[in-house]
Formats: structure tokens, sequence, C-alpha cells
């Protein structure tokens, strides 16, 4: 058996300091269980029956395990606590029919889960069995908290609890009519609820109907945890079906009116889930002639963050029909999202923008978006978030998609030109983001007026960023709308300057380009190559570095393939 180290010697000595102070806590009772047992007339020779304190009779094993249980205390355990002698001990004492015994080794679980931090062996978990199946309320109320908190703090493993038999007692105590009992079971099952395998078993055992009762609980700490299991046995779309099936949609849906925050984030969050699935969307939708919607849209004001971003994600996962994108828009939830564009939670913010994201996939929603307020929130969130890439890839995304003719010029007067540019700047090359940015800035680079906003803004920063982008071969996509957007500001006297001591760099991604195998790569690199050689400088670079030379091979490649394919027209032809 191995010593217990100095640290652990403390909190024992600590304990054995406290419950000796302290009368009422787990010597005394001990003492005073002890002392009731031994003056009861069922230990004595002459069998009277005058004085019995529990029933069934105490045996008499218990009696020297109890005595031997409290010396052991009271040494200030030299022995370890989780050694064998003293599962030994626990293990009669929670298989007792005695209460007063029980309760010894309940108190004893619940101080080992408040001040010892170690993992709880598997073979401790055997006396839970019989303590959370205790007729005993006490019993049942100390357990399962001891249990909780071993649980919340990482001391058992959860897939164990459920394979050393102890999910049946748990989910039976659902059923209880205390409500520190149902608040500790609920809890119990939440924590559970986090491993997968954990859930299907929840399912299994059919845990989801006492915990749909228990959600619509007068005690907000049992309707808490009732909701916040709930919440985690949505992950399982298997088990989505059946809480469907048992009525959770009207409760979840009531519940995002409850008081208590926490509550709607739980009952939210766990709507969202089950959103994710379009196959619930027609039953969720259909509650209340679309009160669920309507009450979604209200949360988006909600004072508490995480409520607003998880009303947000559960409207992005039911807005997957065009019907549904237009009720949203036509209930005036766009102000709403732009007021959540300049949150200071990123959580709030990322989720409002994903949601703008999904409207604007919608055609006939771009109009009423192409807004000047949600133009200047877009611009203004990029501009201040250049780093953020979840940002950053949804407003360049919700930009694209806008960009259509009769709004382009709205796009290119808002802040929006700016925001990207900035942001290209700041967002790693490793980020998909940066591929919907330079997508949406080439497709406005095509347009003069925006082109003329994007000399405005360009710098020497920006200009090394966008070489560099174009000169880079692991993203060809982005090296080529990199190059793109160079090729479009090329005519404008600022940017030629800028690209002047870019020279070599500029040479390096234009060879590349002409010797690529997709011919738009070729017909880019000869565009600029056209466009920077009026300069003088540029050209002086061109002929020394025989970019002519490298010219002309790709004319006579193409001659070639011209001559191949008039012969093999002509052939067909024939």
């Amino acid at each position: 058996m191995g010593q217990l180290c100095g640290r652990c010697m403390q909190l024992l000595r600590d304990f054995v300091a406290l419950v000796q102070k302290m009368s009422s806590e787990l010597v005394h009772s001990i003492k005073e269980c002890l002392a009731l047992i031994s003056e009861c007339s069922c230990l004595k020779q002459n069998g009277s029956k005058t004085r019995q304190l529990y029933k069934p009779v105490l045996q008499p094993h218990e009696r020297v395990t109890a005595q031997e249980f409290l010396q052991q205390i009271e040494r200030g355990f030299e022995m370890s606590p989780l050694g064998k002698d003293p599962l030994e001990a626990l293990r009669i004492l929670a298989f007792s029919e005695n209460p007063g015994l029980q309760q010894s080794a309940a108190l004893y679980y619940l101080h080992m889960s408040q001040h010892m931090n170690v993992p709880l062996p598997a073979e401790h978990l055997e006396p839970f069995y019989a303590l959370l199946r205790s007729a005993d309320l006490e019993v049942q109320q100390v357990s399962s908290l001891s249990l909780v908190n071993f649980l919340l703090e990482g001391n058992i493993d959860k897939e164990m609890v459920v394979q050393m038999g102890l999910l049946e007692p748990i989910l039976d105590l659902l059923e209880s009519e205390d409500p520190t009992v149902q608040c500790n079971s609920c809890a119990c099952t939440m924590t559970l609820a986090v491993s997968e395998s954990n859930r299907e078993a929840i399912g299994a055992a059919r845990g989801v109907t006492p915990l749909l009762s228990l959600a619509n609980s007068y005690d907000p700490r049992v309707q808490q945890n009732a909701v916040g299991a709930i919440l985690n046995l949505t992950q399982s779309e298997r088990i989505q079906l059946v809480l469907c099936k048992e009525g959770a949609l009207p409760v979840l849906t009531l519940l995002l009116e409850s008081p208590d925050s926490e509550v709607q984030y739980y009952s939210c969050a766990a709507l969202s889930n089950i959103a994710a699935n379009a196959q619930h969307h027609e039953a969720m939708l259909r509650i209340g002639d679309r009160f669920l919607l309507r009450t979604l849209i209200s949360l988006l004001s909600s004072s508490v963050d995480k409520v607003s971003s998880q009303a947000c994600v559960c409207l992005r996962n039911l807005a997957t029909r065009a019907d549904t994108q237009a009720k949203l828009v036509a209930k005036d939830v766009l102000p709403r999202l732009c007021s959540l564009l300049v949150s200071s939670s990123e959580d709030v913010r990322r989720a409002a923008v994903a949601l703008l994201w999904v409207l604007s996939q919608y055609p006939h929603n771009q109009d009423p978006l192409v807004c000047t307020e949600l133009l200047q929130s877009l611009g203004m969130l990029l501009s201040v978030h250049t780093t953020d890439h979840v940002i950053a890839g949804h407003a360049a995304c919700i930009i694209e998609n806008l960009n259509l003719s009769k709004n382009r010029q709205r796009i290119i007067e808002s802040p929006c030109v700016e925001g990207l540019l900035q942001t290209m700047l700041s967002i790693d090359i490793q980020e998909d983001s940066l591929h919907y940015v330079t997508l949406c800035l080439a497709e406005l680079a095509k347009q003069e007026g925006a082109t003329l906003r994007m000399v405005k803004w360009i710098d020497e920063p920006l200009t090394k960023r966008l070489v560099r982008l174009a000169g880079q071969r692991e993203h060809t996509e982005t090296s080529f709308r990199a190059a793109s957007i160079i090729q479009h500001m090329i005519d404008h006297e600022k940017m030629m300057l800028l690209l002047k001591c870019h020279i070599t760099e500029i040479q390096a991604y234009l060879k590349n380009f002409l010797t690529h195998q997709e011919v738009r790569f070729q017909q880019l690199a000869i565009s600029t190559f056209c466009r920077l050689q009026a300069d003088p400088e540029f050209s002086l670079a061109f002929r020394e570095s025989q970019m002519a030379k490298l010219l002309e091979q790709v004319r006579q490649q193409t001659e070639e393939t011209q001559e191949l394919l008039r012969a093999a027209i002509c052939h067909a032809d024939s």
C-alpha cells in the first residue's frame, strides 16, 4: 500500500480537526449512532424489544465495522482513505439496512468529493449503488451530491459510472419527490450525457421522459439541471427523434421565455442542435403559428450575450428554406443583427454575421439587405476585427452575394472595400477566409469605381501583401486573385509607383504564371506584362530577365496548339 504525500496527510489532519470541533458533523453523528445502537435491546442477552431504534436489527459485524471505522477517522487516517480497509468498511456500511450506517458512508464520500482532488478508483463506485438505492432521504441527498462533485471535478470516469450499473438508480431518483434529490440526479445525468455512449444508454433506459417532466419544475435548480441534461442529449440524432416524439419541442420553446437566463440558454441551445437536422424544421415551425421564430427574434435583443448568440445560431439552422428566410427579413430582423455586429462579445458578433450570410444567399433578401446601415456595420466590423478569420470569411461572402449590378455602387461607397483590404493584410495565408476575401476584392476590382476606391486606400504594406500572395504557390486560387487585383490597379500612377519596389517579386510570379498549365494564368500574366512594360523601369527589368524569351516560348506553344486544333476541326468536318 502506498504512502500518503504531505499534502494529503495535511488535508486529512484538517478534516479530523474539523470533525472533532463540530459536534453536529460526521464524528458526532457516528458516535451518537453507535451509542444508541449499543443501548439497543437487540444487543442484550435478554432479547428485550422495548427499545429498537432501527429496523431491521443491526448485525454484529456491522457494529464492529462502524466502531473500527470511527477509530480510523479519529486516528487521522493513518492508512490511505482510498485503501482496501476503508473500502471494505464502506461496503459494509453502504449495504447495511441501517440508515444511520448508510449516512456515515454517504458523509464519508461527501467529504472526499469536496476535499480530495484525486481520481476515485472504480471499486469505490460499488457502494454508491446501495447508497443511491437507500430508502433514507438523507442518504439519497448526500450520496447523489457526492457523486455530482466527483463527476464535475473529473475524478470519476463517466463511462465507468454507467458500466458499474449506477445509471439505473440515478434515473430512478429523477422521480423522487424531494427537490434536492431531483436536482442532484439531474446534475448527474447532465454530466454523464457529455459522453456519446452514455447518451445512448440514457435514451435506452427511458431517461428522457422524467427529464422533460422536471424541465417544468418550479424549483429553478431542478429546472436548470433538467434542461441542461436535455441539451447534452440533443447531441445525439437518435435521441433527438425520441425527444421530439415525447413532446420536447413545445416544452423547450416555452422555456425560451423563462425569466432564468440559464434555462433560456440551455433550451435555445437544445433547439439549435435539433434544428441542425432539417427533418425537424416543419414540426418546429408549426408550433403556435411560428411562435418559435418570433421568440427567437425577440431573444436577439437579450442582455445576456450567450442567449442572443445562441438565438442567432438557432435561427441560422432554421433558415435553410427560402420562405423561412423571407419571413425573418420581413419581421425586421436586420436592425437587431446590425446592433449585434458591434457587440463586445466575439461569439455574438460571429453568430450575427453567420446568420446574415445565410440570409444573403436568398436572392429576394438581397435588396433589403443592401441598406446603408448594414453595409456601414459590415465595413466597420471588418476594419475593427481585422484578424478574426470567421468574421472576415462570412462578411466577404455577404458582400459577394450582394455585389449585383444594381447594388454595386452602394457597396463601393461603403466602408466595405477598405475593410476587406485591411482584413486581407491581417488574415493568415492558411485561413480559408482569405480565399473569400480575395475572391470578393477580385470581383469588385473589375469595376472602375471599386478600383478607384482601392487605389485610394492602397499603401506599401497592402501592395507588399498583394505581391506576396500572388507569388506564393501553395494556394493557387488566392495567388490568381491577388494578381488579378494588381492587374486592375496597374494603370493608376499611385499603384505603379508602389509596384516598382517589388519588380523582382512581380517578375517571379509572372514567370510562374506563364508556365502554368491553365490558360487563364498565362493570359493574366501576358495582360499584366503588357501594362507594366509601358513603364521604363519595368521594361528594362523585363529585358534583363529574358522575359521576352519566355513569352516567345509561350507564343510558339500557342501556335502549335492552334495548328493542331485546326487540323482536328478539319478532320472532324471531313
